[in-house]
């Protein structure tokens, strides 16, 4: 498989994330650049979908701009493809699996290896049908990173014990989107999910701050931030890569603060 968990290793680590084409190609490239100068370990790029039930508003209208610009899956692979030609910053997709479906298990895993891209972040996909993909996935050595939410339960058992890169640990139930309460039982839910593996596990879904960054990490091996940098790129446009690149060193010093054993 890929070496994701290796980027957690007495490091905490920052997860940006930021839509394919919003607001248009060589801007996302730019983005992706800007994240990695900033530095982000790992970027996540979301790949947009009509009906992405995880997201929240912004995401969504984010996924609508992509589409206004002729986004298509092979889009998003040249998008990877451009800035590889400048970062070697590991990057991570988020999808659904519909996407993965219509382009082929193996066809879009050999893609994924083709363009350097490490793992796979499906929120729609039960762990029970994970089977469908995971050949494919393993034969080109990419993760298939699960989500574990604060309603999992007695899943969490198999979710982590199968896991590979790192954990998706959802810090709230509900969709995307900045908050400022989560759940209240984060630093619980993460040592369960430690009694059963050591693959990393990173805190995401509202966190949109350097300080709430600082507490997630914390708390698990790293953070993501989603909603707060697209909502950048809605207001800045064209000029988001500065903007992001600047939010992205906040949040970095943010985490580096955080560091220490695990709580």
């Amino acid at each position: 498989m890929s070496n994701l968990s290796d980027i957690f290793k007495n490091h905490k680590a920052f997860i940006p994330f930021v839509v394919a084409d919003d607001p248009d190609f060589d801007t996302t490239v730019k983005n992706i650049i800007a994240l990695a100068k900033g530095g982000a370990d790992i970027v996540e790029v979301g790949i947009p979908f009509s009906d992405p039930i995880a997201d929240g508003p912004v995401i969504q209208s984010a996924d609508l701009r992509a589409f206004a610009a002729g986004v298509r899956t092979e889009t998003v692979f040249e998008i990877v493809d451009a800035a590889r030609k400048q970062t070697d910053v590991p990057i991570v997709f988020l999808t659904y699996l519909n996407v993965v479906f219509k382009y082929g298990y193996d066809a879009f895993c050999q893609r994924c290896q083709q363009s350097g891209v490490a793992g796979l972040v499906i929120p729609d996909m039960p762990y029970e049908s994970r089977d469908e993909i995971l050949p494919a996935a393993t034969q080109a050595g990419i993760d298939i990173i699960p989500l574990i939410t604060p309603t999992s339960g007695h899943r969490i058992e198999k979710i982590a014990r199968a896991a590979s890169g790192f954990i998706y640990v959802v810090s709230s139930l509900g969709i995307t989107g900045e908050r400022n309460e989560f759940f209240t039982g984060l630093k619980d839910l993460v040592a369960n999910i430690r009694q059963y593996t050591d693959v990393p596990t990173a805190i995401g879904f509202g966190v949109h701050t350097p300080d709430q960054a600082k507490t997630m990490a914390g708390i698990a091996d790293g953070v993501i931030i989603g909603s707060a940098i697209v909502d950048i790129v809605a207001k800045e446009k064209q000029n988001a890569p500065q903007a992001i690149e600047t939010f992205t060193k906040s949040v970095r010093t943010a985490v580096d603060a955080s560091q220490g054993a695990r709580v």
